[in-house]
């Protein structure tokens, strides 16, 4: 039976130049790379330069995606961007990334799912792709988190970076099996009961300010890794599959921790786990499509690979897809 599948068709990511390094950071605050390292895995972290915006980033991003896949952004008429550090209130970043690219035609809007932005944004381009509603999309996962951190802080503002990473995403018909090429399977969640344990304390109808990061860390860590084992496992049953036969897995980039603890749940390998908040520390929605990224321009991941991306941030949210490249 034919089935319409979407298709990554090419991804890319940028990060600011500027790296800051948990030395850095220890020479300002009272923390050390020891501690750091130890608690996170963090080793470093991209901050955006002065004057540099999140739409900045996403516009870098969504040109090396499109160059990767070979497509005029003329092509695309669809732009989902996942951020929780837009440009402006409103209007979406997104629209200003669409003018940057001369695209005059369809639609484009952010998500905001925090750090489960870019499985949100991905199912939402998926669904709209599969309706006929549009044709070629571009999913963005963009932040500048480094505008939100309380800098006195060293529990929250060593853990945060800057970036952002793209998908292009079209449709393709497939025989409706699971060695179709696309997504498989796509979940999302979310609890609002625990929507004050990862927040930002400002708000146009709270108190007119951008506020700051804040995050009782041990109940996220807590809730982390028993939401992310039962989503992984219900994606991937939904999928008619086993966790076994993942090739890879893009996680969002948030703690070590919660991914040793992950692997564990589920009886996945560390060997499979794509990993980079060493390098690049906590970057929110842009965390798996960067991650991904890099998976994919350096070999690991090729095609016909089986990919869960996966995901949990504030509110609580959190979701999984599961892709065959």
């Amino acid at each position: 039976m034919s089935v319409t599948r979407v298709i990554i068709r090419g991804c890319g990511s940028y990060l600011p130049e500027n790296i800051v390094t948990n030395h850095d950071l220890a020479a300002k605050i009272d923390t050390t790379h020891e501690w750091i390292v130890g608690r996170t895995g963090i080793e470093a972290r991209h901050i955006a330069a002065d004057g540099e915006l999140t739409s900045d980033l996403a516009f870098n991003a969504a040109q090396n995606a499109l160059k990767d896949a070979g497509m005029a952004a003329e092509e695309i008429d669809l732009i989902v961007l996942a951020t929780s550090t837009p440009d402006h209130t409103f209007p979406a970043t997104a629209t200003k990334v669409q003018a940057r690219l001369g695209i005059h035609h369809g639609a484009a809007f952010d998500v905001q799912a925090v750090c489960s932005g870019f499985v949100y944004a991905l199912s939402v381009a998926e669904n709209l792709l599969k309706s006929g509603q549009h044709s070629k999309a571009l999913v963005i996962g963009a932040e500048v988190f480094s505008r939100i951190l309380d800098w006195e802080d060293r529990t929250t503002c060593v853990l945060f970076g800057d970036g952002a990473g793209a998908v292009v995403l079209e449709t393709s018909e497939g025989e409706g099996t699971n060695d179709d090429r696309g997504i498989l399977a796509a979940q999302l969640r979310s609890d609002g009961r625990y929507y004050d344990k990862l927040y930002v304390d400002g708000g146009p109808s709270t108190n007119q300010i951008t506020g700051f990061l804040r995050m009782e860390g041990r109940e996220v860590f807590r809730h982390a890794v028993g939401n992310i084992s039962s989503i992984i496992l219900s994606t991937v049953e939904q999928a008619g599959l086993e966790p076994s036969q993942i090739d890879w897995f893009v996680p969002h980039q948030a703690n070590k921790r919660i991914l040793e603890g992950t692997a564990r749940k589920v009886g996945m390998s560390m060997d499979k786990i794509v990993i980079t908040l060493d390098k690049h520390g906590n970057t929110s929605a842009a965390s798996i499509p960067l991650a991904l990224d890099v998976a994919y321009k350096d070999g690991r991941i090729k095609k016909g690979d089986l990919v869960l991306l996966e995901a949990m941030g504030g509110g609580f949210t959190w979701g999984a897809a599961l892709i065959r490249w």
